[in-house]
């Protein structure tokens, strides 16, 4: 007897904790969390490409020191970052320190269009192919991630679910903010093809026409 009422009110309790929003809760936490850990695949395989690019550049551009070392310590300062991304003060520093990478690499590639003999390296070539495509991946990790968080916070804020939400501990997620927004969906220019011709030389007016003479007088 006790084993059938102790059945009956598991099953009780699994019916009420569904129709209260208590399973799709989970799946969307999971959701977020898959979210979050390819942002974070996709930052690193940037970060990881960085050193062979500096390297790679410092062959043939030793004098681009502060530029390369901009990088190298935007690099590092990413590194030293413990994000949670549950937390809005330390996901926006890892945000902020995300930005400053990508500025000092988008000086660095804007430097490179100086150097004919660097931009012909193959090296450089596979590793500007790379950067770019990683690139491109992280826009798109960031952009399902945002989208997921959004998901889930506006589920947890509704009814009934926020009565589950609010007994079982789950809280909105921060997100990526709007502050920024226009600097993270910017990627950096890894565009390496031929510069713009510069602008023709304005050419000279023509000289006025020479007047008639005027005719002999009578």
């Amino acid at each position: 007897m006790r084993l059938f009422v102790r059945s009956f009110v598991l099953v009780a309790l699994a019916v009420l904790l569904s129709g209260c929003g208590y399973n799709a809760i989970q799946q969307k936490d999971e959701a977020v969390k898959a979210g979050w850990s390819e942002v974070l695949n996709q930052y690193k395989r940037r970060a990881d490409l960085i050193p062979n690019l500096v390297k790679t550049v410092q062959g043939y551009a030793q004098q681009e020191r502060q530029v390369l070392t901009d990088v190298t310590n935007a690099r590092a300062r990413v590194g030293q970052i413990q994000v949670n991304a549950d937390d809005a003060a330390s996901l926006q520093q890892f945000q902020q320190a995300q930005g400053e990478l990508s500025g000092a690499l988008s000086r660095l590639l804007v430097v490179t269009e100086n150097y004919p003999n660097l931009k012909s390296d193959q090296s450089f070539r596979d590793l500007q192919a790379q950067l770019e495509g990683t690139e491109n991946r992280i826009t798109v990790a960031r952009g399902r991630y945002i989208q997921t968080v959004q998901d889930y916070n506006t589920y947890i804020r509704s009814f009934p679910q926020v009565i589950t939400a609010k007994i079982f501990g789950y809280k909105e997620k921060p997100n990526f903010t709007v502050e920024n927004e226009a600097q993270i969906q910017q990627a950096p220019q890894v565009d390496f093809g031929t510069p713009p011709p510069a602008p023709a030389a304005p050419q000279p007016s023509a000289p006025p026409a020479s007047q008639p003479a005027p005719a002999p007088a009578n």
